[in-house]
């Protein structure tokens, strides 16, 4: 999760939170170097006083800041496409889970297990035991196993919502009447916090996100508990 006066991503717990902080790191290698160029450009044209009579009529030189525009982008491009079909792409899932906004807390339905099916509100400060996070903490965790490709169904029931967890590099919007889907995938057990990014009502900043990767055999205990 993120700690205070945070400036960068949160430690990525996914692959495609991963593939995302390199597209990150990629495309601002980008900007600096183009930052850099520029910035010694501008103050060089503004003190020279000299002049090139070559430069008055250079269709080779326009041509060149024409194309390579259009390159520069083009490997920003072509990289952010990849990602954003492989966010896209759900393959095989082993879990589905089906995630349902309300005004202002969060249901979750196993539509592979029989009868479960629970809700999520958040944890009141007054309610909060030592050690738990405030505006944070819910009473019913979303529990996932690690390292297992779960296919999420986002929807909403009454109003816009928008469900986000930061270090899995997941964020859809939860819509009435309408089923958007992702895949996530925790590669290590833990914690992962995130809320809802749509701004829903009055309580829009009380309805936080609490998933749980365990393994594979506490998950099918918890499962037979619930």
């Amino acid at each position: 999760m993120a700690q205070p006066a945070q400036l960068s991503f949160q430690d990525a717990a996914s692959p495609i939170m991963e593939e995302l902080l390199h597209l990150h790191d990629h495309a601002m290698m980008v900007l600096f170097v183009i930052s850099i160029f520029v910035l010694y450009i501008i103050p060089l044209m503004m003190t020279t006083t000299l002049m090139n009579t070559e430069m008055v009529d250079a269709h080779l030189m326009e041509t060149i800041w024409t194309v390579l525009p259009a390159v520069v982008l083009t490997l920003v491009a072509l990289p952010s496409l990849r990602i954003l079909y492989l966010m896209d792409e759900v393959n095989n899932p082993h879990l589905t889970i089906k995630a349902i906004g309300h005004q202002w807390y969060w249901s979750y339905e196993y539509t592979d297990f029989k009868d479960l099916l629970f809700d999520s509100y958040m944890v009141q400060p007054d309610n909060l035991s030592r050690g738990s996070l405030r505006l944070l903490e819910v009473d019913q965790h979303m529990m996932v196993p690690t390292g297992t490709l779960t296919r999420m169904l986002i929807t909403a029931e009454d109003v816009l919502h928008s469900w986000a967890l930061p270090s899995l590099g997941v964020k859809v919007d939860a819509i009435p009447g309408r089923l958007n889907q992702t895949t996530v995938m925790a590669y290590r057990p833990g914690l992962f916090y995130g809320q809802c990014s749509e701004i829903c009502g009055a309580n829009h900043s009380f309805m936080p996100i609490v998933m749980e990767s365990m393994p594979l055999k506490d998950f099918e205990s918890w499962s037979t508990m619930m």
